[in-house]
């Protein structure tokens, strides 16, 4: 059952923002008494984030449906608020509540035009022309208008999400506006997070205006959820505290199959994502060529050298006396390994351990047959392409729609698969879906995907000795790695967040909040 905390978790498809929205009114809501109250919340942040002492003049984009008449109750909240304001309503046909908010703003003198050259001098717009659920191609006049707003380049404050854009999808109907900031009303919208979306959704928050949790439970009892990682999900699975007694191996052992004589580095930054998990005990099996690089990196870890093929890749795993792949709580398996290290990859698909698969693991695990090799597995597996190691192992799987596209993919492997991107989505077998909310390009660089790889995994093998949800744990690792980007890029900007600058902003993360 969903807590009213978790209520800004959720993220909906248009239907059932629509039966949930069904449910309110049944139950007695007035759609007018609901309007004003949202509207009014609008109204109250477009004060807070532009003051009427610094913008004066506000244009409003009226659609004809209630996310138009939103737009109509503000436009005279900001008018009796001192505002310039001018309205921009082109549509000959609009619902009747919306009519009667516009047929009041007018009895105040508030200009309205179905041109939207009225609205070129205003500093600000406010875009009410379409809600949720659009699904057909904006064309003549309509898409004219935003295309103009849109060549103003004014602050854009879009009510609910740009209009223009796919709810489920995000795909761009034609055209759509290219907002500053997204109002998003009740729950999230599910095309908010699509990597087509981003560049027109700015700024996104919600406007929580207390959907009942039992509407929501009722609608989304018996369907796979799409929820975004937020810190309620990492509350719940970062291994804290710890127990006042406890020793190395209780707190996870991880073994790292990583790095070749050309790709060193890649053994190092997995190594050090995983130091920042804070996992009890580290192994890392590298070619035996690199071994004393690695010691002098990571003197806590157990660094296991290994024999290596001509062109200095993992040739054979040679573990320990008496440790065996069992004896590990987790492995994670690529960065750095080449595709010249295939019997390895064989070798631990085979193991009954908890197995992450990441970068030349997941080349070579296309190699041999993803959805064959994986379902095979007894124990759990996650894997971690981004979008060519995805089209390489899911090859019949379009992309565009990236949601639609990882649910596939991990109900076709039985394997949860992490599909990187701007926002990256999580996936597990039975449909449930973690979304990253935010992000950065700063991460766009090399090495960076290494330290998630050694984050998760140290996640991982602590969280299964704790019986903590692993799926929600991977969804932790994604998040904790994009906000320690986010930190790194605020101090350093975009272009001065390496891959070893952001292991050293992983535990700086938990400190931010209130976790150290």
């Amino acid at each position: 059952m969903l807590t009213k905390r978790a209520i800004p978790q959720i993220v909906v498809t248009a239907q059932q923002m629509r039966d949930i929205e069904g449910r309110i009114f049944a139950a007695g809501m007035p759609v007018a008494a609901l309007m004003e109250k949202v509207a009014g919340m609008i109204y109250s942040r477009i004060l807070q984030l532009y003051p009427i002492a610094t913008t004066k003049h506000v244009g409003i984009l009226v659609g004809p449906g209630h996310n138009g008449g939103d737009a109509a109750v503000v436009a005279r909240e900001l008018h009796f608020r001192g505002y310039d304001v001018g309205i921009y309503c082109p549509f000959s046909k609009v619902k009747e509540l919306t009519s009667q908010h516009l047929q009041y703003t007018q009895s105040l003198g508030i200009p309205s035009s179905t041109s939207v050259s009225s609205l070129e001098d205003a500093e600000l717009i406010i875009d009410g022309l379409f809600g949720f659920g659009l699904e057909r191609e904006l064309v003549g006049d309509v898409a004219a208008a935003i295309n103009q707003v849109n060549l103003w380049q004014k602050p854009v404050i879009s009510i609910d999400l740009p209009s223009g854009l796919h709810t489920d999808t995000g795909e761009v109907l034609g055209t759509a506006i290219r907002a500053t900031h997204t109002l998003c009303l009740g729950l999230w919208k599910l095309g908010l997070f699509q990597d087509s979306a981003l560049e027109y959704v700015g700024k996104a928050e919600l406007i929580d205006f207390d959907i009942p949790e039992t509407d929501v439970n009722a609608v989304l009892a018996d369907v796979p959820k799409i929820k975004l990682v937020t810190d309620i999900t990492v509350s719940s699975t970062v291994p804290l505290p710890r127990p006042s007694v406890t020793h190395k191996y209780q707190q996870g052992h991880l073994l790292l199959i990583c790095g070749s004589r050309r790709y060193a580095g890649g053994a190092i930054l997995t190594g050090l994502g995983a130091r920042g998990s804070g996992v009890g005990m580290l192994s890392i099996a590298v070619p035996e060529s690199l071994q004393d690089l690695l010691v002098a990196q990571l003197p806590e870890a157990l660094i296991i050298g290994c024999p290596e093929t001509e062109t200095g890749a993992i040739a054979q795993l040679k573990l320990p006396e008496n440790i065996s792949l069992t004896s590990f709580d987790a492995i994670a398996c690529g960065p750095g390994l080449t595709r010249d290290a295939g019997s390895i990859v064989r070798q631990v698909l085979e193991s009954t351990t908890a197995l992450l698969l990441d970068a030349d693991a997941l080349n070579i695990l296309a190699s041999l047959g993803t959805n064959q090799e994986l379902r095979k597995r007894q124990a759990y597996t996650v894997i971690t392409p981004h979008a060519g190691e995805f089209q390489r192992l899911f090859p019949d799987i379009p992309t565009q729609d990236r949601i639609t596209a990882v649910v596939a993919a991990s109900k076709q492997s039985q394997a949860t698969v992490l599909f990187k991107g701007a926002r990256t989505a999580i996936a597990n077998p039975l449909g449930n879906v973690w979304i990253v909310p935010e992000s950065t390009p700063a991460l766009a660089r090399g090495g960076s995907g290494d330290v998630l790889t050694g984050l998760m995994g140290g996640l991982l093998a602590q969280n299964i000795l704790r019986q903590k949800n692993l799926d929600e744990t991977v969804a932790t690792a994604a998040w904790w790695h994009a906000k320690a980007g986010i930190m790194a890029a605020s101090d350093r900007t975009e272009l001065g967040v390496d891959a070893h600058t952001l292991t050293q902003y992983l535990l700086k993360v938990l400190s931010s909040i209130g976790h150290l």
